[in-house]
């Protein structure tokens, strides 16, 4: 689970915050490493089984069945390099994405306008987005439905200060 807060100070004088949206990884390396050995393990025995009673073509699916778990899993583990950071400070709110390829993609806006807006679901499931007059900007969606709704307050309440602050 994320833990946004406190933000980090950048610049002294301005109170520029930031905060990094990565989504969770429930397995990590060495659950990997151990899954994976314990499931060569038993397709090699399943394998040898059906080998001696002469069914051996069934041995290589076992094999295939390793390889796309393990592809399953690189995959799965390659995005989730992908992150968002949200900068905010005096002047403007920046939400910068970066893909798994280490592709970035800035967006800017004026904290003065922007607001924060959490749509939810009659099933819970929850959208957080930035919200510019008729024009709306969706990210966060690495977090869980939980998260997003902790987010949205926080971001809303540092909006809500750096506003006051340029009073």
């Amino acid at each position: 689970m994320n833990d946004f807060g406190p933000p980090t100070q950048a610049r002294p004088g301005a109170a520029p915050q930031r905060w990094v949206l990565t989504s969770h990884r429930s397995l990590g390396r060495n659950g990997f490493l151990l899954l994976m050995i314990l499931l060569c393990g038993v397709s090699f025995v399943a394998g040898l089984v059906f080998s001696l009673m002469g069914a051996w073509p069934v041995a290589g699916f076992f094999g295939l069945d390793v390889l796309l778990v393990w592809l399953a899993f690189k995959l799965n583990y390659r995005s989730g390099r992908r992150y968002e950071t949200v900068d905010l400070d005096a002047d403007e709110l920046v939400i910068t994405r970066v893909a798994p390829s280490g592709r970035r993609q800035a967006f800017t806006f004026n904290p003065y306008w922007v607001r924060v807006q959490l749509d939810e679901a009659v099933d819970g499931r929850t959208r957080l987005k930035l919200a510019l007059r008729d024009r709306a900007f969706t990210f966060g969606m690495g977090l869980n439905d939980d998260e997003r709704r902790d987010f949205a307050q926080i971001l809303s309440g540092a909006l809500a200060e750096t506003r006051g602050s340029r009073r």
